[in-house]
């Protein structure tokens, strides 16, 4: 913990997140790069609470949605608001999986399938925390053999940094001691217009993604198999355009996701490489984010069941007010042996890299 934490960018404060949570203590860390730009953590579900950086003509705001105390965090009405996810980002078909002949059951808690690691899953979880230097934090967590159903007892450790380049860097490892599937992501509320009463819409957002192909899904937002192109189809974001161009077209896709929720197939020469995937402007500040990520796939969900909860100081977070990119392998992967693997076993080391980097244009 730092020492100037209450002079912080965000107005956020220690007290305010410092409880006792599943036997566990929780409490809020600073991130600061040495152009004085800051980024707030908390340990439960190792939430990002605020990253405050500066638009076109130097203004500060939070660009992530996230609550101001551990209260908030807990209970709010977006459970994996701005939140690490685990142990498998995304949907599992009817929650369930086979590995080596044997069946898995997990949670069902979004429909009738399994979503992001359950509902008790790494999202809500206290998180054991150190704070290496003034840039980063890094948590850790152990999840038992058969949490929320899935197999062997896995520790994932994620360490996020903030470079001095405004790039808030997520680095993930994670090791088991039973065969089992991974999938971790962040769940970022990003909001470049700045957090307000109400937080403006992404409408106007400029988006690229780096994407020849995305996965189509059926009514229950689980793929239907193989991949599409893009091209001709609303989820053409190749070339920069505003997100809410065809964000309600009349399109099968749009509809099955209420508008932009599926994962887009990253272009790449090698897998595993760290490679751009997407990045948005907004164009009323100025400010930018840039995408970069080790992951075959991104998720881009445009917050199509936000209710305009309250948040951080007073701010409301309508329907489409925030746009996530979940770095992440595919949806249901453990049901399509066609997609890229997320088996772990024992004596491998699961590793991933996630990079936004925020920055404005003229």
């Amino acid at each position: 913990m730092c020492d100037k934490c209450n002079n912080s960018l965000s107005g956020l404060k220690p007290e305010d997140f410092q409880k006792e949570v599943q036997g566990k203590q929780t409490n809020l860390y600073f991130l600061r790069n040495k152009k004085g730009f800051e980024v707030a953590v908390t340990n439960y579900g190792g939430a990002l609470v605020a990253i405050m950086v500066p638009d076109r003509n130097g203004k500060v705001a939070n660009v992530i949605q996230g609550h101001d105390n551990i209260d908030d965090v807990v209970v709010t009405p977006e459970p994996y608001l701005s939140t690490l996810i685990g142990r498998y980002g995304n949907r599992i078909c009817k929650g369930k999986f086979t590995l080596d002949g044997k069946e898995y059951t997990l949670a069902i808690n979004n429909g009738e399938n399994a979503l992001h690691g359950g509902p008790t899953g790494f999202h809500a979880r206290v998180w054991d925390a150190e704070q290496l230097d003034a840039q980063s934090l890094k948590l850790q967590y152990t999840a038992e053999d058969m949490e929320e159903g899935f197999p062997g007892k896995f520790t994932a450790t994620v360490v996020y940094t903030f470079t001095d380049d405004n790039e808030l860097v997520i680095d993930y490892k994670g090791t088991t001691d039973k065969k089992t599937i991974v999938n971790l992501t962040n769940h970022g509320y990003f909001a470049l217009a700045g957090l307000a009463n109400p937080t403006p819409t992404i409408d106007d957002l400029i988006c690229e993604i780096n994407a020849d192909h995305y996965i189509p899904i059926d009514e229950t937002s689980i793929p239907l198999g193989p991949i599409a192109p893009v091209e001709g189809t609303p989820f053409d974001f190749r070339k920069p355009k505003p997100v809410g161009q065809d964000i309600d077209a009349d399109d099968i896709q749009i509809k099955n996701g209420a508008g932009y929720d599926h994962c887009f197939v990253l272009n790449k020469k090698e897998f595993g490489e760290l490679s751009f995937a997407a990045k948005i402007t907004e164009p009323n500040s100025g400010r930018t984010m840039e995408v970069w990520t080790t992951e075959p796939g991104v998720q881009c969900y445009t917050n199509n069941w936000g209710e305009g909860h309250r948040g951080t100081h007073g701010a409301t977070y309508p329907r489409r007010s925030a746009i996530c990119f979940e770095a992440q392998h595919f949806p249901d992967s453990p049901n399509r042996p066609f997609y890229p693997s997320v088996v772990l076993n024992p004596g491998e080391e699961y590793t991933q890299k996630t990079i936004y980097k925020f920055g404005t244009t003229n």
